[in-house]
C-alpha cells in the first residue's frame, strides 16, 4: 500500500470543510473535489458556491459541481484523476456503483454524523437532539448502495450538551469527523483497517426535517418542546403563534429551557406569565413551563427575551395558540 493516497473528496456544507482542510494539510494528495452546484443564498439570493466548493476554488483544486454525479462525463473526468480512494462528508447526492468503485481501492469512505446503525439518513444531528439523546458521534463507514448501511471502521463519541443546538453540535462534529477520517486513512495505509458490519436490526432512520416540524404543539411537555427548538435552531427554530389584542403573529424561538410546574399550578397550554418564576416570560405546556431565552419576529433580529419584550410588550390576555398543524407526536 502506498504511504500517500490520491483522494477525491465529496462534500457540500460547512460540516465537511474541516475534513477537506485536514486532507489538504495532511500527507495525502487531494486530486479533485466534487460538490453540489452553486445555489442562490442569503438575503440577496446571489448564486454562490457551497462551503466545500469555496475551499476548492481558493486552493485551486480541480472542482466538479454536477447536478448528477453519475453522469458519464463526471465519471470519466474523475477516472482521469486516477484516485486511490474517495472520501465523503455530507455530499448530498446518491453515489452510484460506477462512482463507488471508481477509485483504485474500489470503495469510498464516509464520515456519518451518528453512532451507526442509529440515525441513518439526512438529519442525524437534529434527530438525535430531538429524541433527547445524550451522546452522538462520527462513524466512518464504507459506502454501499443502501443508505448509510456499510461496514464501519471507526467510531468517535461525544456528549450532547443540555442546550446545544444543531449548528453548535454540527461544528463540533465537523472537527471530530476530520480527525476520524485522518485516523481511518492511516489505518488503510498501514493495512490495518477493520470493517465491522452494522447490525441492521438496530438501525433507525433520521429523515429530513421540514419547516412544518418547527410548529410547536404546546400540549407536549416543555422538555420535548425545548429539544425541538434546539434541534431546528437557529433556523427555522421553534415557531409559536402569538394571539394578542385581536392580532396574531408567528414568533420564532431559537433557545429555551424548562421549569417544572409549581405545586398546585393550574394553567392551560399556551398561557403566558410575565416576570414570574424568575424569568421575564414563561409559557405553560402540557407538562411544565417553557422558558424562551431567544425570540425573533418575522424579518427581525433574534433577541434575548428581556430585550425582545422591551420593544414588543405583550398585551393583557395574550397567549400562544395551539396550532392544528403542529406535530402531535410526543418525543421521549
Amino acid at each position: 500500500m502506498c504511504s500517500t493516497l490520491r483522494i477525491v473528496f465529496f462534500g457540500t456544507p460547512e460540516i465537511a470543510v474541516p475534513t477537506l482542510q485536514g486532507l489538504i494539510a495532511g500527507p495525502h494528495h487531494v486530486v479533485g473535489v466534487v460538490s453540489q452546484p452553486d445555489r442562490r443564498r442569503g438575503r440577496g439570493k446571489k448564486l454562490l458556491p457551497s462551503p466545500v466548493a469555496a475551499v476548492a476554488l481558493r486552493e485551486a483544486l480541480p472542482l466538479f459541481r454536477p447536478e448528477r454525479v453519475g453522469d458519464q462525463i463526471v465519471v470519466e473526468s474523475l477516472a482521469a484523476l486516477t484516485p486511490d480512494l474517495g472520501v465523503v462528508v455530507a455530499f448530498g447526492q446518491f453515489l452510484p456503483k460506477k462512482i463507488r468503485e471508481l477509485p483504485r481501492l474500489d470503495y469510498l469512505i464516509n464520515a456519518h454524523a451518528s453512532l451507526l446503525p442509529r440515525y441513518r439518513g439526512a438529519s442525524p444531528i437534529a434527530q438525535a437532539i430531538l429524541d433527547g439523546e445524550t451522546e452522538t458521534g462520527i462513524s466512518v463507514m464504507r459506502i454501499e448502495r443502501e443508505m448509510d448501511a456499510g461496514p464501519v471502521a471507526l467510531v468517535e463519541r461525544t456528549p450532547i450538551g443540555a442546550q446545544e443546538n444543531t449548528v453548535e453540535l454540527s461544528a463540533r462534529l465537523a472537527e471530530i469527523a476530520a480527525n476520524a477520517i485522518a485516523k481511518t486513512l492511516d489505518a488503510i495505509v498501514r493495512g490495518e483497517v477493520v470493517w465491522t458490519p452494522q447490525d441492521a436490526e438496530s438501525a433507525t432512520i433520521a429523515p429530513k426535517l421540514e419547516k412544518t416540524d418547527s410548529l410547536l404543539d404546546l400540549r407536549q411537555s416543555a422538555q420535548s418542546l425545548a429539544r425541538r427548538i434546539h434541534a431546528l435552531s437557529p433556523r427555522p427554530g421553534g415557531r409559536l403563534r402569538l394571539a394578542a389584542g385581536g392580532q396574531e403573529e408567528m414568533l420564532m424561538l431559537s433557545r429555551a429551557e424548562v421549569q417544572c410546574f409549581e405545586a398546585g399550578t393550574v394553567a392551560s397550554p399556551g398561557t403566558i406569565e410575565l416576570d414570574s418564576g424568575g424569568h421575564p416570560l414563561r409559557i405553560a405546556t402540557g407538562q411544565g413551563w417553557l422558558i424562551p431565552l431567544v425570540i425573533q419576529r418575522p424579518g427581525g433580529r433574534a433577541l434575548p427575551t428581556s430585550e425582545f419584550l422591551r420593544g414588543y410588550p405583550l398585551a393583557d390576555g395574550a397567549r400562544f395558540a395551539i396550532e392544528p398543524g403542529a406535530a402531535e407526536t410526543e418525543t421521549r
